[in-house]
């Protein structure tokens, strides 16, 4: 019997997935636990418009997103810290301060997780970094560490 998942079931497939059930297993366990509905030609149509309607909003996501990533190449973030000899910084940049630099300066929000950093900065100068905006956009962004 077909029948389209309703959740994510170890060993049996992921939510949204149509798949090949025992009669038995469908009827007994997948039904009453309302894991499953039945593949019927109603539910197959609502299937179909769930999952255009999930890749129409994913291909917008990336629109914007790659609108944003040639915004953000023109970026240049500077940062004034205090140094020691050999321009090396007293702390250091983090993801957190370019994320939080980026919403104050620009009202541009990024996650700090996706900004992919290394390691901290922690010697003065110009750097590239990546910022990865959506599966498949990455933005490259400057940040100038300039020493007082």
């Amino acid at each position: 019997m077909k029948v389209i998942l309703k959740e994510n079931i170890k060993g049996v497939g992921k939510k949204d997935q149509v798949i090949n059930a025992a009669d038995g297993y469908a009827r007994n366990y997948l039904f009453p636990k309302n894991l499953a509905i039945p593949a019927d030609t109603g539910n197959m149509n609502n299937l179909k418009a769930k999952q255009d309607s999930e890749d129409f909003r994913r291909g917008e996501d990336k629109k914007a997103s790659q609108e944003l990533a040639k915004k953000m190449e023109n970026i240049t973030l500077v940062f004034k810290v205090k140094a020691g000899e050999n321009g090396r910084l007293f702390g250091a940049i983090t993801a957190k301060e370019i994320a939080e630099t980026l919403k104050k300066e620009y009202n541009i929000i990024v996650d700090k997780k996706k900004i992919l950093l290394s390691e901290s900065i922690k010697v003065a100068g110009t750097i590239k970094i990546d910022i990865k905006l959506n599966e498949g956009v990455m933005a490259k962004l400057s940040v100038m560490v300039t020493t007082v």
